[in-house]
């Protein structure tokens, strides 16, 4: 018996990995976050297997029934939505299934940040503009930024930087970023990636907040802040620069 923790991706069924999929379609018991994950992504479980919402439940309810399945020896398809590695809360499950001597294995998914850049055709680390992205959020109710990581800090590096769980503090990242960005920087909100009643606003720190405002958006948002967002020069990658030889594409002779 294994408790596999599925990324369902941002929304799109379709975003789905083929291993992902056949993982639902083979456990007879399905929990899925039902607040961010389509019912249409579970409804490939078996017809006859126990689909449950955990949305409404809390960790405790959530771990006794991978035990119970793990007493029945059931696969347990333990399906999240994005990429579990990022904002999943999958560390605490797992730690609970290892002090339980309970199998587990994860299956990666697309992320938000990765569905948003491909929707919207862009790409987010541009030669000599910005070679970083930066995957975080900002403080809210749930728990502080470790030491190191507020968003002045990272905001000093000039990177990308895809800010999940923050539309609404907005306010608070316009202020602080936009001595390091310019109030001109563009920003690009995300809302519901990969969703049929998907959006995007773009703007700029200095009016994100007013157009994000304007559509009533207050969760379920990715912020895109950064120059590469911008239609700008830039110079030609070297990955296929004719004068750039490499293993694969030795230098051509004169």
């Amino acid at each position: 018996m294994t408790v596999h923790f599925i990324g369902a991706g941002p929304g799109d069924p379709d975003l789905i990995t083929v291993k992902a999929l056949r993982l639902i379609q083979s456990c007879p018991v399905c929990l899925y976050a039902g607040s961010l994950v389509p019912e249409a992504i579970v409804e490939a479980a078996p017809e006859d297997a126990r689909v449950l919402d955990t949305a409404p439940m809390a960790l405790d309810e959530i771990i006794a029934e991978m035990e119970a399945a793990h007493a029945k020896g059931q696969n347990v398809a333990r399906v999240h939505s994005g990429d579990p590695s990022l904002y999943g809360a999958i560390a605490e499950q797992i730690r609970r299934l290892k002090a339980q001597g309970i199998p587990y294995d994860v299956t990666p998914g697309v992320s938000a940040y990765a569905a948003a850049a491909a929707a919207l055709g862009r790409e987010l680390t541009i030669p000599e503009v910005a070679q970083t992205v930066i995957l975080t959020r900002t403080a809210g109710k749930a728990s502080a930024m470790p030491p190191g990581e507020d968003l002045e800090t990272l905001g000093k590096t000039g990177a990308t930087l895809a800010i999940h769980l923050s539309i609404r503090n907005l306010r608070e990242i316009e202020r602080t970023l936009g001595p390091l960005y310019g109030e001109h920087c563009p920003v690009i909100v995300a809302y519901r990636v990969g969703w049929p009643d998907q959006m995007f606003i773009e703007g700029t720190l200095s009016n994100i907040r007013e157009k994000v405002r304007a559509e009533k958006i207050t969760r379920t948002a990715l912020i895109l802040i950064g120059p590469a967002l911008q239609e700008v020069d830039f110079r030609d990658s070297a990955l296929y620069d004719a004068d750039q030889p490499h293993v694969l594409r030795p230098k051509r002779k004169a």
